[in-house]
């Protein structure tokens, strides 16, 4: 009987893992289910493009994975059971229970309001695609003139405001920052950010907590108010609370707990990738929700189900980051360099050149869901003990 492994969550780290255990496991021995609440695979390092009117290449999840032997299932999880190893979905024809013997958790994040007054209620977010849509068509409504705050400092808030600014010059697009602007960023990638947001003409207001939102407005924790026809939330991202409500040991903010090689440390048949996960990279830090985190996750993930299914050497790939991309606009970006635990260094590249660097990124982001080995030749492995669990006693431990 084949070993049921069923991946939840179809964004960057979920669709990836599940293409990678296709190639690496034999299709005789595995059944791979990939369990997504919608039927394409959205790019969300693209919302704020989307959301400023640009248009997005479709990318149906049956047609990138037909012929992997992977079952796309396009249903809502509610649950996990992590005692039943079920998972409970729900779709126009009903609700049902999916089995599995091995797990990967991979339903990522959405917006956190952090509970500001008004935020739910008024402001718009980018944090998936209908947000993004709903936000598109409240811009195509705005007239010339009228105000569009963008609240975070973080990248996706400098994203959104250059984005916005440069497809509408016409709208006067401000951005709130709880710290000054870019100031995780060396004293080059400052000088350009500052250089680009100055040229697009967005007002920046640093050192501005926003305390509360309204219709037509935004206040700071300083008692600033701030006039907004439209505001833009994307202060900080949560996780699907479906962790939490289960039995698996999950962090404070609701990530699974893993080791180093994705596995939940309190259940053993179940893996966390992405943004759901709670995982540490050099250093001891634990590794920041993006989709530059959540791809190595769920390579190692998928890796490490593979080598303990078929008897293979469990991978030691160090979980580390080179640089920090950053679009501002089409024709401009900055490329921050890194350190290994994610501190800016003195290096930075910038201008047009950085822009074609960060789009070149999101294409092989894209690229790396559909190939998932990276150019590496297929190797399929057989299950060395039929329905061994990947992370149970009964499975093959991994040769010398």
């Amino acid at each position: 009987m084949q070993h049921r492994i069923v991946v939840l969550g179809a964004g960057y780290a979920g669709a990836i893992a599940a293409g990678r255990l296709a190639k690496r496991l034999r299709r005789e021995d595995v059944a791979i289910t990939l369990v997504n609440a919608e039927p394409d695979f959205v790019e969300r390092v693209r919302m704020h493009q989307l959301a400023s009117g640009q248009s997005l290449k479709p990318r149906p999840l049956r047609k990138m994975f037909a012929g992997t032997g992977v079952e796309v299932r396009v249903t809502r999880v509610t649950g996990v059971d992590v005692d039943r190893r079920t998972v409970a979905v729900v779709d126009t024809d009903g609700e049902e229970e999916i089995a599995y013997d091995t797990l990967v958790y991979a339903l990522g994040s959405g917006w956190n309001a952090q509970g500001v007054p008004g935020t739910t209620e008024h402001a718009y977010e980018i944090a998936s695609r209908p947000g993004a849509l709903r936000l598109r068509k409240r811009l195509a409504r705005l007239d010339a003139g009228q105000t569009v705050v963008v609240v975070g400092g973080g990248l996706t808030g400098l994203e959104a405001a250059a984005e916005i600014a440069e497809a509408r010059p016409d709208l006067d697009v401000a951005l709130a920052a709880r710290g000054d602007l870019g100031d995780w960023l060396s004293p080059r990638g400052r000088a350009h950010l500052r250089k680009v947001f100055g040229k697009l003409g967005i007002t920046v207001y640093e050192q501005a907590a926003v305390t509360a939102v309204e219709a037509d407005r935004v206040a700071t924790a300083d008692g600033r108010v701030i006039p907004a026809a439209v505001t833009v939330w994307t202060a900080g991202f949560a996780v699907h609370p479906i962790a939490k409500q289960s039995a698996l040991e999950v962090s404070g903010t609701g990530r699974i707990v893993v080791d180093e090689t994705m596995r939940a440390v309190s259940h053993p048949d179940v893996y966390a990738v992405g943004d759901a996960a709670l995982a540490l990279g050099a250093g001891n830090k634990p590794l920041r929700m993006s989709c530059a985190s959540g791809s190595p996750m769920a390579w190692q993930a998928a890796d490490s189900i593979a080598a303990r299914l078929t008897g293979g050497k469990l991978p030691k790939a160090p979980l580390r980051y080179f640089n920090q991309c950053i679009s501002l606009g089409r024709r401009e970006g900055v490329i921050q360099y890194v350190t290994a635990d994610d501190r800016a260094v003195p290096a930075a590249l910038t201008g047009r050149l950085a822009a074609v660097y960060k789009e070149l990124v999101c294409k092989g982001a894209a690229w790396g869901v559909a190939n998932p080995m990276l150019g590496v030749p297929t190797r399929r492995r057989r299950v060395v003990q039929e329905r061994a669990t990947a992370g149970s006693a009964v499975s093959a431990q991994p040769s010398a």
